[in-house]
């Protein structure tokens, strides 16, 4: 027994040294796109070649003449100027010399040029694949000594005497290729009719959709001195260029993004565009779930404040904390929190936007929504206007925020107290209205009903586990926070006369499949932080961490840090319990025989993802407007077989296209749900559409504002610093 545990305890030290071998001011390359339009010089047509003349000065040739760049701006070069006619990019035939041997690629295969001027057929093969090739479009040398090729087929390269062939089970995305250039590094860009790809033999990586380019047809890839990668597309000229960064220096950076483009009164939300893709042209918005997204933020920074002791971080989080507060102040009743607040003259005629007619609407596709009005009731002052029918997801977000908040940043008593207040505020609405929050109409809100009634009823039943985890969560933040016995004691009450903590046990459902939300994640694995980091009754303990494994092993293939690092977070706090002997006392569950010892082993785990954290860390775009991404057309996707399944996707805001404002209807899509062939996973965090931290990352075929919406930065900073707070970074 004791080898045993000597064992565990070594491979969970190991496990904890792997992690700090990422640390925080580690450098990687982060890929940064920018696309050249009329406003640069340059007409939205097509361009078939780009190269760079002998003074290093890139030029491109379209079907409308040829162009020169200055470094700031494109101009078209001027009749008599020397440059290179108008070429159409189609090759009938591609070569390479590769060890002294003159390799050809044309339509009918892959072939070898002996001396006498006769072409000798070549069948690469390897331990997967034998092929006869067509269409081999493109042929390069790498610097590192491989002649690769690509076909209809799919790709592969050549080196010392064997082959590697690739298709979509080894994660190549597309083929249909039309360019290729390599790296100084030893990598190879492929061009495609439908986007780029950059592969460095083990990984393949996807660049493709106005994220990246201007057109998916690329006719021509080039690089520069400097490794910056050029391409030549049906609708105009792209360069993707590789920032040295840090984890903090990316930090400092979405921090900057969220002060200056996403702050709103102290609220932080998404933004609108006024012009398509360009984030210059933006104007403040409002989200459905301002409480939410704005206690992220302020969670992001007190993690970052209890890390760094930046007198900056704490700073933003209590602009946050006093947001959010002013969200519970403003309204009807005392500890009811508001959804939104925004000024009277705010520019959309907001409840114009939601009026009976709209409520009627929605009941077709929820025969529970609420037809409430004014949507958006006026303050006391008569300055504002704030957004009623407030969801779990606000209460979630508050009670997430306030738990950290207090922890970790309020400092004096006085800062104390004002947590104290707006959580007894909020936690006493809830009581006081048989665990409900209601309305300035006296009824309870769509989604806010915590009531045992609510869990017996025909349209609360499926809501009974995540809802008793919300409620019992609720009332471990009051209690840790005001010290109030009354908590405790309300508590205590739920579970045994009602089964709260039974109920628990599945905290999210996962079928039938239109219940199967995203955001319920947020709400779920937010609740757990709170109710596993205040609970103090082992038996409790052991029944929540067994809760907290199912509802992660549903979704801890999305490779989304924010949960996976709550769930590395409670699941240390788990093992640290567990180390101490607790569980093989014989005190817990003792008419269970040896349940509690067994289930204490069985959930120690040390697999908290990192890599896949680090790769989202990593590969989040700074660029977070929201494009359309269908991925559907790839190779190296399997499609989700799941019956019934509908795609939910979500609130978006106001845009040209959607002038109504509305949720979108949730519709069963097919094959618009997949993952990575290659590793069972989401596709990585640049290549999709959904970059969100409450959204679904095995949706493959959506958009999100369609170009006319910024994210904030919170996406990424939230992840990073609890991860780094909970020492899962160095």
């Amino acid at each position: 027994m004791k080898l045993k545990i000597c064992s565990l305890l070594i491979t969970v030290m190991f496990s904890f040294l792997s992690f700090s071998q990422v640390r925080h001011d580690q450098k990687f390359n982060q890929e940064i796109a920018e696309i050249f339009t009329v406003d640069d010089g340059l007409p939205e047509v097509k361009f078939t070649r780009i190269y760079f003349d002998k003074k290093g000065d890139v030029k491109a040739v379209s079907e409308d003449g040829s162009f020169k760049y200055d470094g700031e701006k494109w101009s078209r070069i001027k009749s008599g100027e020397k440059d290179k006619a108008f070429v159409s990019g189609k090759k009938d035939q591609v070569e390479a010399e590769y060890k002294r041997v003159h390799y050809v690629g044309n339509k009918n295969g892959l072939f070898i040029k002996n001396s006498d001027g006769n072409l000798s057929e070549v069948f690469p093969a390897d331990g997967n694949y034998s092929w006869k090739l067509n269409y081999v479009t493109v042929l390069a040398v790498d610097t590192k000594g491989r002649l690769w090729f690509g076909s209809d087929e799919g790709a592969g390269y050549l080196k010392d005497g064997k082959w590697k062939l690739f298709t979509g089970k080894e994660g190549l995305p597309f083929k249909y290729f039309t360019s290729s250039a390599v790296t100084q590094d030893g990598e190879i860009w492929f061009g495609t009719i439908k986007g780029a790809i950059r592969t460095d033999r083990e990984k393949f990586h996807y660049r493709f959709s106005r994220r990246w380019l201007p057109d998916d047809h690329i006719n021509d890839i080039e690089i520069d001195d400097a490794g910056n990668v050029w391409f030549a597309t049906n609708k105009g000229i792209a360069r993707i260029s590789n920032e040295k960064m840090t984890f903090d220096s990316k930090a400092a950076w979405y921090t900057n993004q969220v002060e200056t483009r996403h702050n709103r009164m102290g609220f932080i939300a998404q933004n609108y565009l006024t012009k398509r893709y360009d984030p210059k042209s933006f104007e403040l918005d409002i989200s459905d779930n301002d409480g939410l997204y704005t206690s992220w933020y302020g969670s992001a920074q007190a993690f970052r404040y209890a890390v760094t002791k930046d007198p900056e971080a704490k700073k933003l989080a209590k602009r946050s904390f006093k947001a959010c507060k002013w969200l519970v102040d403003i309204t009807h009743e005392k500890g009811f929190p508001a959804r939104v607040i925004i000024p009277v003259d705010w520019r959309d005629p907001v409840n114009e936007q939601y009026d009976h007619e709209y409520n009627i609407n929605k009941q077709q596709e929820d025969p529970f929504w609420k037809d409430i009005t004014p949507r958006f009731p006026k303050s006391k002052d008569g300055k504002y206007l704030w957004k009623c029918d407030t969801s779990s997801d606000e209460l979630s977000g508050h009670y997430f925020f306030y738990g950290i908040y207090f922890d970790l940043v309020a400092e004096t008593e006085e800062e104390k107290d004002e947590v104290r207040e707006v959580v007894r505020d909020i936690t006493d609405h809830l009581i006081r209205h048989g665990f409900k929050l209601v309305d300035h109409d006296g009824k309870p809100t769509r989604w806010a009903n915590f009531s045992p009634e609510y869990f017996d009823s025909v349209w609360g039943w499926d809501q009974k586990g995540l809802n008793s985890l919300e409620m019992l969560s609720f009332l471990n933040v009051a209690y840790h926070v005001t010290g109030d016995r009354k908590y405790y004691d309300t508590a205590k009450m739920l579970r045994n006369k009602y089964n709260y903590h039974i109920n628990a046990m599945q905290a999210k459902m996962y079928f039938p499949p239109e219940d199967v939300v995203p955001w319920d994640n947020n709400l779920c694995l937010m609740s757990f932080y709170g109710l596993l980091n205040y609970e103090e009754d082992p038996e409790l303990i052991l029944m929540y961490r067994e809760s907290l494994e199912n509802a992660w092993l549903h979704i801890s293939n999305q490779k989304n840090a924010f949960w996976n690092g709550l769930y590395a977070a409670m699941a240390m706090k788990f093992n640290r319990l567990v180390d101490t002997g607790i569980y093989d006392s014989g005190r817990y569950f003792p008419e269970a025989g040896s349940y509690a010892s067994f289930t204490a082993k069985q959930y120690y785990k040390t697999d908290f993802k990192m890599d896949d954290n680090i790769e989202m860390l990593e590969f989040l775009p700074l660029d977070l407007i929201g494009y359309e991404m269908d991925n559907r057309h790839r190779l190296d996707i399997v499609f989700d077989p799941t019956p019934g399944l509908v795609v939910q996707d979500g609130w978006r805001p106001v845009n040209p296209a959607r002038p109504d404002n509305t949720f979108e209807i949730a519709v069963e899509q097919k094959g618009k749900r997949g993952w990575h062939a290659t590793d069972n996973k989401s596709l990585p965090v640049d290549e999709r559409c959904y970059v969100r931290l409450d959204r679904d990352g095995m949706i493959i075929d959506s958009n999100e504002g369609d170009g006319y919406t910024e994210n904030e930065g919170t996406i990424y900073l939230l992840p990073y610093y609890l991860l780094r707070y909970h020492k899962l970074i160095d």
